[in-house]
This record gives structure tokens, sequence and C-alpha cells, in this order.
């Protein structure tokens, strides 16, 4: 018996290990830290360099061929549009949660504030993932292209041309290994340094589709648009076909989330983090959609070179040259989404130790130029190994992984900041003996006796046992909900908005399923994702949400409907990825699990933190004379 209740303990700890929050200063809405903070010197110009830069990488320069043969036709552009409205929907919950919380660490940030350790390590260590391949699989992409601008793929230099070692099914790539260490040691010199280099790349690779559209339109004009002339129709494959193009541009429109990476490191993060994020991402759409426009106009959607659908345009009107100017766009892209990719990862990684839960070595920064070196260093040495010596082609799947699931859970945790918002405080455990001394109930997040639960525990605090679930209101004469019941079924509602989401976008995906199942399961995530929505709409958001973090910035529109359907198309998208994707992810998310169990469960920052109502948390300071954990 003795074993049994040890065993439940230990489960109970685990748990609220997992779901234990951290504390934002509701002053300016930065997490609590005693680390050096990151260099204030990016504006919104900065910003939309950096989230243009990450965003539009060669794929425009290869999609809009594959994607208009195989699926769109002429209404290529249409699914450039629904895509970037998909993207504009996790974009409005990015520019909410990065004014409230401008510090590193982006999503796994987020996450660590509204949702939990065990959910923001998983975040964190998936965008790890991202980043190091994403930056691996762009830097191989580069050399190839670089070749065709000196005359073709034996006329780059040989110590910089690619090799394969003898007797071994494995070709390294010299070429993208320097280049990730040239694009490492700008990063390293200074963030608004290795900014501005990244502006000018994206302001040529964008002259260059300016020069697509504007020429290409001249073209269209003279020869009377002829892709779009002909007995086939504007949608050959039917809308289905393209909703299916809109669902494959949507990854050329990740990218914009490096933008709220960057948030520690803006002057004036509640005005130029909303402004970079949105401004990028409409940049950027309507780029792609007039290249789109354009290029089918140019050549009809059939005979379209997948390979090389804009520079196979342009010749087959007698330009040659252009081919040249168009593979010179493609490299410059491909750069600047290189300097995209390894930015982001080590403020990510500063984040995560900052937190305890990966070496403290990740969260220095230097002294000189306010950049974590160390954490740069690594990455690139990573992204370089990895750029040199494998094809990481195969691999870019996983990339995908990472984004969706961060988008997935920024999107809830604009639910739980509405709805639900932390409600409890930890404070380092040397107030222990002040908090004993004050009349309230608390809780403690340690190995004793008297284990404290995070906010998402069912027990609210300060509460007494017989609370009505209604309650008179004296103003209107009419009958409200508690503020305790009404967070109780908000938060129910929530998990059954997910639950509803999942077994939906399941059950629509997964044709070898019985008919008879099938349908049953997405009449049943049907039913639980529309309860959800209907009950969160009918509910008042909590008054909390105003004082947690800064309340000055952007406010996400159309709570609660954007954020679910932000939650339904990312969803689909993760369902869809495919088997072999899911098993490499899992191998790393496995990976990362040991990781948390052997080393972040134990040194995390919260392991002996002590939780108590918002409402005491000051008094107790104040009292104490020391700050917030």
């Amino acid at each position: 018996m003795l074993d049994t209740h040890k065993e439940e303990g230990v489960c109970v700890r685990s748990w609220r290990n997992l779901v234990r929050r951290k504390h934002v200063d509701p002053a300016n809405g930065e997490a609590k830290t005693h680390h050096q903070q990151l260099a204030k010197a990016l504006t919104f110009l900065h910003l939309i360099a950096i989230g243009v830069g990450s965003t539009i990488g060669a794929g425009v320069y290869i999609l809009v061929g594959t994607v208009a043969g195989e699926h769109s036709g002429p209404a290529l552009a249409f699914s450039f549009l629904i895509a970037g409205i998909s993207a504009a929907l996790s974009a409005f919950c990015y520019a909410e949660l990065s004014s409230r919380f401008p510090s590193a660490g982006s999503a796994y940030h987020y996450s660590y504030i509204c949702i939990g350790e065990g959910v923001a390590w998983l975040i964190g260590w998936a965008l790890i993932l991202e980043y190091t391949i994403g930056g691996s699989a762009v830097a191989r992409g580069i050399s190839p292209n670089l070749a065709l601008i000196f005359g073709g793929e034996d006329c780059l230099p040989t110590i910089l041309a690619r090799h394969q070692i003898p007797g071994l099914d494995i070709v390294v790539d010299p070429c993208a290994a320097v280049l990730v260490f040239v694009v490492t040691g700008l990063l390293c010199i200074g963030v608004k340094e290795s900014t501005f280099a990244q502006g000018i790349v994206t302001t040529a690779n964008v002259f260059v589709m300016l020069f697509v559209i504007v020429v290409g339109s001249f073209l269209c004009f003279k020869t009377g648009w002829a892709g779009y002339q002909l007995p086939t129709g504007y949608f050959p494959y039917g809308v289905d076909g393209m909703l299916a193009g809109s669902a494959t541009v949507f990854f050329a429109y990740i990218g914009f989330d490096s933008v709220a990476s960057m948030a520690e490191e803006v002057k004036n993060p509640q005005r130029d983090l909303p402004l970079g994020i949105g401004l990028s991402l409409l940049i950027c759409c309507f780029l792609y959609m007039m290249v789109s426009i354009v290029i089918v106009g140019l050549v009809p959607y059939s005979n379209m070179d997948p390979d090389t659908p804009i520079s196979s345009a342009f010749a087959s009107h007698g330009i040659q040259w252009a081919a040249y100017l168009i593979t010179l766009g493609a490299v410059m892209a491909l750069c600047s989404a290189l300097m995209g990719s390894i930015l982001p990862q080590p403020r990510i990684l500063m984040a995560m130790a900052r937190d305890g839960l990966l070496p403290s070595f990740f969260s220095d920064v230097n002294q000189r130029t306010q950049v974590p070196i160390k954490g740069t260093i690594t990455t690139g040495f990573c992204a370089a190994i990895l750029a040199f010596f494998m094809d990481v082609s195969q691999l870019a799947g996983m990339v995908s992984v990472g984004t969706l699931v961060a988008f997935t859970m920024v999107a809830v945790s604009v639910l739980i900041l509405r709805y639900v918002p932390p409600d409890e405080v930890p404070l380092p455990s040397s107030l222990q003996e002040r908090i004993r001394s004050v009349p309230f109930i608390y809780v403690e997040e340690n190995s004793s006796s008297d284990v404290g639960t995070s906010v998402s525990s069912s027990q609210p605090l300060l509460c007494k046992t017989d609370v009505p679930v209604m309650e008179k209101q004296e103003a209107q004469g009419g009958w409200v909900l508690t503020k305790e019941n009404r967070r109780k079924i908000a938060g129910w509602s929530i998990m059954f908005t997910c639950t509803g989401n999942f077994l939906l976008t399941y059950a629509a995906s997964s044709l070898r399923l019985p008919g008879l199942f099938r349908y049953s399961l997405c009449g049943v995530g049907g039913l639980l994702l529309l309860v959800g929505l209907i009950v969160l709409s009918c509910v008042d958001q909590d008054d909390a949400r105003h004082s947690f973090g800064h309340s000055g910035g952007f406010i996400c529109p159309f709570v609660p409907l954007l954020p679910i359907v932000c939650i339904l198309i990312n969803m689909y998208l993760l369902v869809n990825l495919g088997a072999a994707t899911w098993a490499r992810v899992s191998v790393w998310l496995l990976i990362g699990v040991l990781v948390y169990l052997f080393y972040g469960r134990r040194h995390s920052s919260l392991v002996d933190a002590v939780y108590v109502p918002t409402a005491r948390a000051q008094e107790i300071r104040r009292a104490s004379g020391h700050s917030l954990s």
C-alpha cells in the first residue's frame, strides 16, 4: 500500500512538472530573468527584411510550375491567395503573443507561459530540428544554382564543387558548408549588421521578382495572355485541385515566425512586431500572386517546365538572358533564407537555457556584440556538417512538422490567454517562510507532501468548496456563471475544440478507414468542435487577460473563431505530412523526451518554485524585498 502511494505521488509530481508555467512581468510582458538581455537594435524595417527574406526562398521559382501543372492550372494565383489567408490566421495569433510577451523564444516562450513546461519543451525541441535541417537544406540548394550562373554544373571551382566519396553513396558539398560558415560569422558580428546584410540580399531578390512581374506583364499584354485562353477553363482540376495546390504552396509562407523570435531585440515591440509580421506576410503574398498571374499568362500550365518554370517561360519568348537574372534571384533568395534559418535558432537555445532546460552554455550573450555567440556557432557548425555530408532533401518534411506544431500551439495559447489566463505566480523557494506567514491557502511545487498544483489544476485556490455554479448579478437582475466555473467550462471547451479538430482532420484524411467508422469519427469530431466553438462564443473572456503580459499591443480579432480555424488548418496539414515523415520526427521527439527527463526536468528554473495566487504575489514581494522568479 505504501509503494502504491509513492507511485501515485511520483505520477502526480511528474504531471505537475509538465504543466508548470513561468511568469511574465505585467509591466513589459517579459519573463523574469537574471541573464543579460540582447541588444534592442531592430525596427520594423529590419523585421520586414527578416520576414520577407526568411519566407521567400527559391521555392517560388519552382513551385509555380509544379503546382500549376499538377493541381491548380490557371487558378494558381487563387492557390497562393488561399494559402496566404491561411498563414495570416497564424500571423494574427503570433502578432498578439509577440507584442504581449516580447522575449526571445517565439512559440516555445508563449507555450511555456500559457500551456506548460512539457509542451514548451517539445515545441522548442521541434524548432531546433526545423531550423537546423531547414538551414542545411537551403545551403545544399545554393551550389547548383550558383553553378548555373557560371555556366553549368561543372563550372564551379574544384574546391567548392560537389564530389562523391569513393566507395560510399555520399555526395559532399563544400560550397554549402562554406556558405553556412560565412553566414554564421556574419550573424556573430551583431544582429543589426547581419539584418542589414540580409536586407540587401532580400532587396536584390525582390527586384528580380519585380522584373519578372513588369516585363512578364508586358509580354502577356503583347501576346494576349495566351495561358488563360484555354478550352479547359480556369479550374481544369476543379476547386479540389486548387485547394490541393493551396496546401502545397502554404509552406512557401513559412518564415514569418522568424520575426517573432527576434522580439527581445526590437526597440518598440508592441508596435513593430505586429507591423513586421503583417507587412512581411502581405508583401510575400502580393509577390507570389503577381508572379503566378504573369507566368501562367506567358505559358499554358500544361507546357510549363516543372524545374525552371520562370526562366523557361521567358526563354520561350526569346529573352534568353533573363534566365541568368532569374537564377541570380534564386541564389539571392536562398542566401537570405539561409540567414533566416540560422538566425532564430540561437535565440531558441538561449531561451531554453535561461529556463534551465538546456545547459547554461547556450544562454551566454557576448558583451560586445550582444549576440548569443556560443549558440550561434554551435548552430552554424551543426548545420554546416549536415550540409556538407547529407542530402537532406528527404528530411525536408521534418521542417514542416516543427512549424505546424508551433503554429498550432500558438493558436491554442491565444485561446488560453483569453479565457483561462494563469492565475498563479511562481515565487522562489527562498520566500517560503514569508508565504507560510500569510493567511491564505498556498501550494508548493516540490517533492514534499504538500506538492503544489499548477495553474491548470482543477481545484482553484482561494475558493470555497460550496461555490455555486450560478450567482445572481445584482446590476442586471440576471444570473451569470461564477468566475471559477466559467474558467472550468472554458478550459474544457478548449480541450473539446482541440480534440474535435484532430478527430475531424484525421478522419477526413484517412481514406483507408472503413466508411462507417470514418464518417462516425468525422461526426464526433465535428460535434466536439462545434460545441467547443459555441460555448467559447457564449462565455465571457477572462478579465485577467488585460493585465497578463503587456496590454498595449496588437489584439487578435475574431476570437475564438480565428484561432480555432487556424488550429483546424494546421492539424489538417500535419495529418497529411505522411507516415515516413512522422516516423523520422518521432525518433527526434523521443530523444527530446529523454533529454528532458534526465536533464531539463531536474534543472528547470521552476523546480523549487512555490505557486501563489496573483493577487497575493505583489504583497509577498513587497514585504520580502525579493523579485518574482
